[in-house]
């Protein structure tokens, strides 16, 4: 087993290219049978983009939402930071909209106000490239924060080790070498991961259509399963760990994730598998109280009744589609972030590495 990773071999993938004159998203849609990348060149493209999921995964969303902020301030004419404030707020408003439950739209968001302000307070007055730099601080830290969370979450994994992840929570979800896919590219640098499934998650195929293909381009051979097979995966005792990434991190530990991870918990519970949580500090919500409090997205019943775009359900079903389900903290083993480890979260755990 070693402690080194070769990040150049595991960490390939780049869903978000800044060009300086606009946004590239990996049109996540098309994976993994096309790579073609969809140009924003102004905000709204961006808030479309996020809203139909060419670009997905809590942290991606972020990045993409503060590029596009500098887009907003291209189209704005303000001769100073206080006056761009009030003119590109409509933007920002427009792009916090287009996924309601990942906390890190929001955050990024923030952290392009606060640019601002701080360009308004006289420290720097091109508030347009302060904005830039903001944008370009929060992608870079985003790659950071995934290489330390890698290593500090694959130090919890046994080696010889099978694990299974849920939807997406690699390169394509974040600014490069994911998430709960970070801790599972690093064990298996590591020696410490032996197997890797990954559910289908249904009904955009997440799982299906980016994990396996991200973990192929690496190298890194992965089983695909139904998502209705994971318990008996886990009986069969050839998993060890779920590993899953977040949207929402609250401050009691519960957790909002892609739909499926809550029955996930349940199983690995009543299976003596672990189950841990991998995120970075800016999903963590501490002013949101538990997960009773987190709005969950529901998305267009329609995405269940069809298949690659072929009808699968007789005309006059009804459907319900919720896009997160929330996971009690008393079911998670360990929240993994770039601050540090929290096994077994409560609210006072939390607060000893969050804060109140």
């Amino acid at each position: 087993m070693t402690d080194t990773i070769d990040y150049a071999r595991y960490d390939r993938v780049r869903p978000i290219r800044w060009t300086g004159d606009a946004l590239e998203l990996l049109d996540q849609r098309k994976l993994p049978f096309a790579t073609e990348y969809v140009t924003c060149s102004d905000s709204d493209a961006v808030a479309g983009a996020i809203h139909a999921l060419a670009v997905r995964g809590a942290p991606a969303i972020g990045i993409a939402a503060a590029w596009g902020a500098v887009l907003a301030a291209r189209d704005i004419d303000a001769e100073d930071a206080a006056q761009a404030a009030g003119l590109i707020e409509p933007a920002l408003q427009r792009l916090n909209a287009a996924r309601p439950t990942a906390v890190n739209l929001a955050w990024a968001l923030a952290r392009m106000r606060a640019a601002l302000l701080r360009a308004q307070a006289g420290e720097g007055s091109d508030w347009r490239a302060a904005l830039e730099a903001e944008a370009r601080a929060i992608e870079t830290e985003d790659l950071a924060a995934n290489h330390a969370m890698g290593v500090l979450g694959a130090s919890l994994i046994e080696a010889g080790s099978g694990v299974l992840t849920h939807c997406n929570t690699g390169s394509l979800a974040t600014a490069g070498f994911g998430t709960a896919l970070g801790v599972i590219r690093a064990g298996v640098a590591q020696g410490r991961v032996d197997r890797v499934y990954a559910g289908e998650t249904r009904p955009w195929n997440q799982g299906a259509r980016l994990t396996v293909w991200e973990l192929q381009e690496d190298g890194i051979d992965t089983t695909l399963i139904a998502d209705a097979a994971a318990s008996h995966l886990m009986k069969g005792g050839k998993v060890q760990w779920v590993v899953v990434g977040a949207d929402r991190i609250c401050a009691n530990g519960d957790v909002a994730n892609k739909i499926g991870t809550y029955q996930l918990a349940i199983a690995a519970r009543h299976h003596g598998v672990r189950f841990m949580v991998v995120a970075p500090s800016s999903t963590v919500d501490m002013g949101t109280a538990s997960g009773e409090l987190i709005e969950i997205e529901e998305r267009d019943p329609a995405e269940l009744l069809a298949s690659g775009g072929s009808r699968t359900v007789a005309e006059g079903v009804q459907a319900w589609n919720p896009v997160f389900d929330v996971t009690p903290a008393g079911l998670i083993d360990a929240i993994v972030t770039e601050k540090g480890i929290v096994e077994h979260p409560d609210a006072a755990s939390m607060r000893v590495l969050f804060g109140g």
